[in-house]
């Protein structure tokens, strides 16, 4: 499957058994893990409608959520779209240009989930460069605005940047589930008991014009995705 062809690595990964190891059947067992574990889940969706609109008018869009919402995020996203000239065309998100990475990027493929090379912090405009670029090729985009990283829940730029010089519409979304356990990471990592409900909840698609100040746009979005993970902690207690 490609993936967006946008950054070259410029160094070896390994002998070819380490490669095949490690960046193909690694990620095909994570990825194949992932998928039965999500297929255990009882899912519903809340707030889809407008993203489904958006989707139907073939219109780009960023979901943005807490790096600790990451497990099983690829449920928030059951499209498949092309671009104008009928290219298939999904979801993209920035994955760094390391062996980590690399290897991030290969499991992700398995889910239809395309890499932009790319640190956003160690060179954050080049990133945004790559990240614009994609999105102009048809490309929704997944940002995690407090990955990779850290701080924890602490909104960094790059979305509300991506947004304001692309028109794609933000959309935040959070995950809940009945039942979960947290990893002792440090993003605190939510993993849904097996057989758990999964509560998708999308908040209200919006744009950010040419000229929006980047700031107030930053306090806008981080309130918005801590109103959402203040109701998805809600449900994990109920």
């Amino acid at each position: 499957m490609a993936g967006v062809d946008i950054a070259v690595r410029g160094r070896p990964l390994g002998s070819p058994l380490s490669v095949w190891l490690s960046y193909r059947l690694v990620p095909f067992l994570v990825a194949g893990l992932s998928k039965l574990w999500a297929h255990t889940l009882r899912v519903r969706r809340e707030g889809f409608e407008a993203v489904e609109a958006l989707a139907a008018r073939d219109e780009r869009f960023i979901l943005t959520f807490w790096h600790r919402r990451l497990f099983m995020m690829p449920l928030a996203y059951p499209f498949r779209r092309r671009n104008a000239q009928g290219e298939d065309r999904g979801v993209a998100i920035l994955s760094s240009d390391s062996k980590d990475g690399e290897r991030s990027a290969a499991t992700w493929r398995w889910f239809g989930i395309h890499a932009v090379r790319g640190t956003a912090s160690e060179d954050g405009a080049k990133a945004l460069v790559r990240m614009i670029q994609a999105v102009r090729k048809g490309w929704d985009f997944g940002i995690t605005p407090d990955g990779p990283r850290g701080p924890l829940m602490v909104m960094k730029p790059g979305t509300v940047a991506l947004a304001r010089k692309t028109g794609a519409w933000v959309v935040p979304v959070s995950l809940a589930f009945d039942r979960c356990f947290e990893l002792r990471t440090w993003d605190r990592m939510v993993i849904p008991v097996p057989f758990a409900t999964c509560i998708v909840r999308f908040g209200t698609p919006y744009q950010i014009g040419p000229k929006a100040d980047d700031t107030a746009e930053n306090l806008r979005l981080q309130q918005k995705m801590d109103t959402l993970e203040a109701w998805a902690q809600s449900v994990s207690r109920d």
